[in-house]
């Protein structure tokens, strides 16, 4: 029981960050609206003091309202002017800056509501409870913060006010109090729960992303992730002299080991091949299985001369080692490179001429590589 309390209040760490930069943006939003209205209400209030009193500027009591509607006015004026600056700093720094404003105007209509009970023991209490019940629904803080918040502007309004007020005031301002208390913590426990789901939402749509980027059965990407991924490359910027090599890798005889051992050795290979693939090109920006036995790699160079024949060899001795149930499959591949310093060039055209480069590497032995290079 005791955890589950204590994980209403909580924020889990992994939430903290969300729950910050959520809180400051819709504060932002209410703060605004509130500054400005406060613009209006104080200007007005200004105006009645100095044209439209008849003492003006002649009375103490005058004189107190004024310059407490000044210092409203000010400090919303204030915080409008830090709002650009303040969007290039730290979440952490714009919260504090929301949070010493909303303080600041909950203790503003304490002090007015407390001054207008010493003058009148018989006026009301509805400027408190507006303000500390506004601030309970326009503002998100975390449960903490509110309890400081509610708490100290409590406090300090029956410590000025509270030995002018009658006892059921005193109870029905407690049981507001509690109230915007509890109206605080539930919206930030909702609002918890909130970002939590989408969280796991947005969890399980990269995951269902990768899952259609990927060959199911070897987990490499598959033939349209892999042309994205191309271009992706293709778009960002390289420095001067860059080259890349587009690898159609094919294997061969693969019907004839289907045919003899049967699919799921086929399967078994095509796996082994994704294995080989990565063990031969670690550095590879991507590799996809294009469908079939067909696998294509994607390099960024620059490439030493005769290192992609090289590696390609590598590959087919790597694939003929694949067994199947402790005998040698025999299995091996043929390559075909398209090598290019031209990152402009259309997919289809270097998928093109990797598959034309692949095509002439098969008419020889097995194991071939072929390699074609656009200026």
């Amino acid at each position: 029981m005791r955890a589950k309390i204590m994980a209403f209040f909580q924020i889990p760490s992994e939430l903290r960050q969300d729950f910050w930069e959520d809180a400051v943006q819709k504060n932002r939003i209410s703060l605004l609206v509130i500054s400005i209205m406060i613009f209006g209400m104080e200007l007005f209030n200004i105006a009645r003091v100095l044209f439209w009193s008849a003492s003006g500027l002649g009375t103490r009591n005058n004189r107190i309202y004024f310059a407490m509607y000044v210092l409203l006015l000010a400090a919303a004026a204030f915080y409008l002017l830090l709002q650009r600056p303040l969007r290039r700093s730290p979440v952490r720094v714009q919260w504090g800056v929301q949070y010493g404003t909303i303080l600041l105007i909950l203790l503003w209509h304490v002090c007015l509501n407390a001054y207008d009970l010493s003058r009148d023991p018989n006026a009301q209490t509805s400027i408190f409870i507006t303000a500390i019940l506004g601030v309970a629904i326009f503002i998100q803080m975390p449960s903490l913060f509110s309890l400081l918040c509610h708490g100290a502007g409590y406090l300090v309004f029956m410590g000025l006010a509270g030995s002018l007020l009658s006892s059921g005031d005193k109870l029905n301002l407690t049981i507001t109090a509690i109230v915007a208390l509890a109206v605080s913590f539930t919206r930030s426990h909702h609002e918890t729960v909130m970002i939590a789901q989408q969280q796991e939402i947005r969890s399980m749509n990269q995951q269902l992303r990768a899952l259609l980027q990927k060959d199911p059965l070897t987990g490499l990407l598959n033939r349209t992730a892999f042309q994205e991924c191309v271009e992706q490359y293709q778009r960002q910027e390289t420095p001067e002299g860059s080259s890349l090599a587009l690898l159609m890798v094919d294997l061969d005889s693969f019907k004839g080991i289907n045919d003899q051992f049967g699919h799921p050795c086929g399967d078994d290979v095509l796996r082994g091949t994704a294995v080989k693939l990565q063990d031969v090109f670690p550095d590879a920006i991507g590799i996809g299985r294009m469908g079939g036995d067909e696998f294509a790699v994607l390099l960024r160079g620059p490439f030493p001369a005769g290192s992609l024949e090289e590696s390609s060899r590598q590959l087919a001795e790597e694939i003929s080692t694949i067994h199947w149930r402790g005998q040698r499959l025999g299995a091996t591949c043929s390559t075909g490179i398209c090598l290019t310093g031209r990152l402009d060039l259309p997919y289809d055209w270097l998928y093109g001429e990797a598959d034309r480069a692949l095509y002439q590497a098969k008419t020889g032995s097995k194991g071939g590589c072929c390699l074609r290079q656009l200026d």
